[in-house]
């Protein structure tokens, strides 16, 4: 996208006013991206998600949830049984950006040779 399409959009992320800058934070967090990523392979249960979302907190998931569910990429369904369920979903806005965190997390994954490599020499060049 070139500067001047960003300009016909109503929102621009790079204002600090700007709404959208929070949801990209819930987004691209360390557990909001994963949490997404894990709900793009289906339907989670509170804890089985957080059995996903490896090292993750049940407060930090529950925060993260709740912000994506408030901005609309993660549905609640909790249904009245005893005890009761309640289950999470990617909705179709989710869904969409879920996809678009996998395409980078898998390129990141691919890459992790030579970022281990660059990380390497960069500590052995500023050891002291």
């Amino acid at each position: 996208m070139t500067i001047t399409q960003q300009e016909d959009l109503p929102y621009d992320v790079f204002s600090k006013a700007c709404p959208s800058r929070s949801t990209l934070e819930h987004v691209t967090g360390r557990w909001g991206a994963l949490t997404l990523g894990a709900l793009h392979e289906g339907s989670f249960r509170f804890n089985e998600l957080r059995r996903r979302v490896d090292g993750v907190s049940e407060k930090m998931l529950s925060q993260t949830l709740h912000a994506l569910e408030r901005d609309g990429l993660v549905h609640r369904d909790a249904q009245p049984t005893n005890p009761p369920r309640v289950d999470y979903e990617l909705t179709p806005v989710g869904h969409e950006v879920a996809e678009r965190l996998l395409g980078l997390i898998h390129f990141v994954e691919g890459r992790m040779d030579d970022v281990l490599e660059a990380r390497r020499r960069y500590d052995e060049a500023h050891t002291d």
